[in-house]
């Protein structure tokens, strides 16, 4: 295992803080450590130090009210860093698990009771190896824990690519677990906004089958400011303003020195949704209606 620095920016937000509503959600960020009691497994990319009063310093500094915590692949489905961490937030976040297919569901039910709110599925493949991550598991598991996800109120997290996220999608319609795709479902940005493929899925998240979360870091290029994702971001937001929640991506693993600071994403939000209902609706309101919760206490 091999860690970095943390990767928190010292600087404050510039505006972040000022321009979210209060009771807005990051709905995409990862927990790491501490590694003496919750070391990671085997890992493609550098462990950063990202314990949970980091997280929640973080949360502070942009003015987030509430946060997704996302189990990172490190970890495989060993959840004990991700429910210490839900412990420490005293109801500020919920949880993002990963389970195997094999899963009792039982242990499912000690997980939502834990503040587990959904399970993630990663079928995105490691650039370094040319397969998935370690410790990733698949859409496969899917089928097998629906059942009990759906009586749970458990819904499921998807990393795939975007033919992948349109395919999977409708593969799974008929489990009655809302569909949450991950960085903006990883949409080509070289063959733009009107491909068919974006098309797709824009008529899918429309008619309600879906959920996005926009999450720049992994789509668009930041020495641009990410101008390059905004075809993508506006067209969804125009689409099914219902059906998005924005996420940071905090730490910001594999990205190295074109890392973002969180404050800038914010900031770039607002800039890009400038309406205040809009802004509400996709920080606030959209992510209280997916997990089940209300304003936290």
């Amino acid at each position: 295992m091999s860690t970095t620095a943390n990767t928190v920016p010292a600087r404050l937000p510039r505006r972040a803080a000022r321009d979210f509503p209060a009771g807005a959600w990051d709905c995409h960020s990862h927990v790491f450590g501490p590694f003496d009691r919750f070391p990671p497994g085997p890992s493609t990319y550098p462990i950063p130090d990202a314990p949970p009063a980091t997280y929640l310093n973080m949360l502070d500094r942009t003015g987030t009210t509430r946060g997704m915590l996302v189990q990172p692949a490190p970890y495989g489905n060993d959840t004990s860093a991700l429910e210490h961490a839900l412990a420490q937030s005293h109801g500020r976040a919920v949880g993002v698990a990963t389970a195997t297919a094999d899963c009792p569901a039982d242990e499912l039910a000690r997980l939502h009771a834990a503040g587990v709110r959904a399970l993630r599925f990663n079928d995105r493949i490691a650039p370094s190896t040319g397969a998935r991550f370690p410790g990733a598991i698949g859409t496969e598991a899917f089928r097998a824990l629906a059942p009990a996800m759906r009586e749970l109120g458990i819904h499921a997290q998807i990393w795939a690519g975007l033919d992948d996220c349109v395919r999977l999608v409708d593969e799974f319609a008929d489990t009655g677990v809302p569909i949450v795709l991950d960085h903006m479902a990883q949409p080509d940005v070289a063959a733009g906004p009107h491909s068919a493929a974006f098309r797709a899925l824009l008529d899918r998240v429309r008619g309600g089958a879906g959920w996005v979360k926009l999450t720049l870091c992994r789509v668009g290029d930041p020495a641009r400011g990410y101008a390059d994702a905004r075809p993508f971001h506006d067209a969804l937001v125009e689409a099914a303003p219902t059906r998005l929640l924005w996420g940071s991506d905090w730490p910001f693993v594999r990205m190295g020195e074109s890392a973002p600071d969180v404050a800038d994403l914010a900031d770039i939000f607002c800039d890009w949704v400038d309406d205040v209902a809009l802004r509400q609706r996709i920080l606030v309101h959209n992510p209280q209606r997916l997990t089940d919760t209300g304003p936290a206490a």
